[in-house]
């Protein structure tokens, strides 16, 4: 990659712009991995009246859960970001289509995320109030120190989730208008679909983002506030609840990001099918040619 050659320079460029959207997807499997992972505490939750299991949801599965949503979430935007850049510098020269760039961000973004997660369960555990029973929310355990702490780590959250989400959007609007002005300019053919496939590729990252998370957030911060109401609190907790469980269909929508955005991905699966089909049907003309002889054998 060293060398001065236009073509070995575009071929580096192209093979560095791949890797750093290789690697984004990556942490994204990651944070997918940690979710199915703390699932099975949430399950245990539903299932328990424990008041321990109670504990251990409110405090680990609880921050757990937060932190593979926010990590899902902070990634699905640095794909998005690195979709927009290849468009914006095809030639992969910007400082942040880098793969070295990319494992720094990386290794900021999961230290920031858990630095929080990490004082949220010692501070709960340090404060949270004697409990006998499970009341199925994790409310009535906050003392008052921590109450206060809990809704600033959902306001924050939130406004992660917000600045991600105008970042999607202008995102899409940008790759949109880039393919409105090429159709209009009559640019080559290739040109033009490489940006309505890259537009393709924006709108299903944005959809999946706003079917998983968006509901989730209408729902989750006005619970944090208005749990102890009487009169929308009961309703608020089981909204929140039914988007908690929309916002973990990520995990399986996830492989759609990974189907469209990652070619390797996409040969891996269309490899497996391939030989899928070549198998079933060897398998099919080996049950024939026995059949056959079957038959001959006895007329």
């Amino acid at each position: 990659c060293n060398s001065n050659s236009e073509n070995r320079s575009f071929l580096c460029a192209y093979i560095n712009v791949l890797s750093v959207c290789l690697f984004s997807l990556q942490n994204l499997t990651a944070a997918d991995f940690l979710l199915c992972l703390a699932l099975p505490l949430r399950i245990i939750h539903y299932g328990c009246s424990s008041g321990i299991v109670h504990r251990y949801y409110c405090s680990f599965g609880a921050s757990a859960l937060y932190l593979n949503i926010y990590a899902s979430i902070i990634f699905m935007g640095y794909i998005a970001a690195n979709r927009y850049l290849t468009i914006i510098h095809p030639s992969g020269t910007h400082i942040l289509q880098t793969v070295r760039t990319a494992h720094i961000v990386s290794t900021v973004t999961w230290v920031f995320l858990l630095a929080p997660t990490i004082t949220y369960n010692i501070m709960f555990f340090i404060t949270h109030k004697p409990l006998t029973s499970d009341p199925g929310y994790c409310g009535p355990l906050f003392s008052t120190s921590f109450s206060i702490l809990h809704k600033t780590f959902q306001i924050s959250c939130t406004i992660i989730f917000l600045l991600v989400f105008i970042s999607l959007v202008f995102f899409y609007y940008s790759t949109s208008r880039r393919v409105l002005q090429a159709q209009q300019s009559q640019l080559a053919s290739f040109s033009t679909d490489k940006l309505v496939k890259s537009r393709r590729n924006m709108l299903v990252l944005v959809s999946i983002f706003c079917l998983c998370f968006v509901p989730y957030h209408l729902a989750r911060l006005p619970y944090t506030f208005l749990w102890t109401s009487c009169s929308v609190g009961q309703l608020l907790y089981y909204l929140k609840e039914v988007t908690t469980i929309l916002s973990v269909l990520n995990v399986c929508l996830d492989p759609l990001v990974y189907f469209f955005l990652c070619k390797t991905f996409r040969a891996q699966v269309n490899f497996s099918m391939g030989s899928r089909i070549t198998t079933q049907a060897t398998q099919e003309s080996e049950s024939s040619r026995k059949e056959v002889e079957i038959v001959e054998l006895n007329p």
